[in-house]
């Protein structure tokens, strides 16, 4: 596999992406929409195990319009944590839509990619993102996954659940069992949503676990449900993405 670091021009100035391809011939594309801490080893080892299924891989640097920050969660103090939660609050939903457009335009472009449907994966803050890409573009996005998702569900006017009548593709969601950032609303009223437009999704609730139980380098971890998330998107790209 070949890793670029490059940079994508958007309304907003340049992007930071990490693009993860495969020599001999172009791939669908999967992008990663990241959680609050950012950008870090971590992620960059999501993308080369998508990337090792088939994938074009791009992973942006959403906080680009506030420098190019890097969070150490392992050692940050409280003000550290502040910090990047301001950060997690610069983020809405038009503003990552409109990079989102500016990705999908670049990928025209880009021999790494082969045209037709495209995938993403989001944790934490970026469950929303997913979701509200799914369905503002829905040409475009085949197959896309939310991990422990945050403000899926929310009453304002631009709640991604209610682009449900617009969505085409296939949907994977995975919940904590126990998660203080994920009312008890939501998970009733996004099923709700998505059975009232036939949307096609899985929804999953998984056992004993908390938020961030995808991430190796937590100690919310759970390797088993963890593993089990990626046989279940890996299977939903295959059937989507090809």
């Amino acid at each position: 596999m070949n890793e670029e670091i490059l940079s994508i021009k958007t309304s907003d100035g340049d992007m930071e992406t990490l693009v993860v391809s495969h020599e001999g011939g172009p791939r669908a594309p999967v992008i990663i929409y990241m959680d609050a801490p950012g950008i870090r080893e971590e992620l960059y080892g999501f993308a080369r195990r998508i990337a090792a299924e088939g994938y074009t891989v791009l992973l942006p640097d959403m906080y680009y319009r506030l420098g190019r920050l890097r969070y150490d969660m392992a050692t940050a103090d409280d003000a550290v944590r502040q910090e990047m939660f301001g950060a997690m609050r610069s983020l809405n939903n038009a503003l990552v839509m409109s990079d989102t457009s500016d990705m999908l335009d670049w990928m025209k472009g880009d021999a790494r990619i082969k045209q037709g449907p495209v995938g993403c994966i989001g944790y934490c803050m970026s469950g929303q993102y997913v979701v509200s890409a799914a369905g503002t573009y829905p040409d475009s996005f085949a197959a896309s996954a939310s991990l422990y998702g945050v403000g899926i569900v929310t009453d304002a006017p631009d709640t991604p659940h209610k682009l449900a009548s617009t969505m085409k593709g296939e949907l994977y969601l995975g919940f904590a069992e126990t998660d203080e950032w994920v009312p008890d609303n939501v998970i009733p009223d996004l099923k709700a949503e998505l059975d009232a437009h036939s949307v096609s999704y899985t929804l999953d609730v998984w056992p004993g676990t908390g938020h961030g139980f995808c991430f190796p380098e937590r100690e919310a971890y759970v390797k088993d449900a963890a593993e089990q998330v990626w046989t279940k998107v890996f299977a939903m790209y295959k059937r989507r993405l090809g």
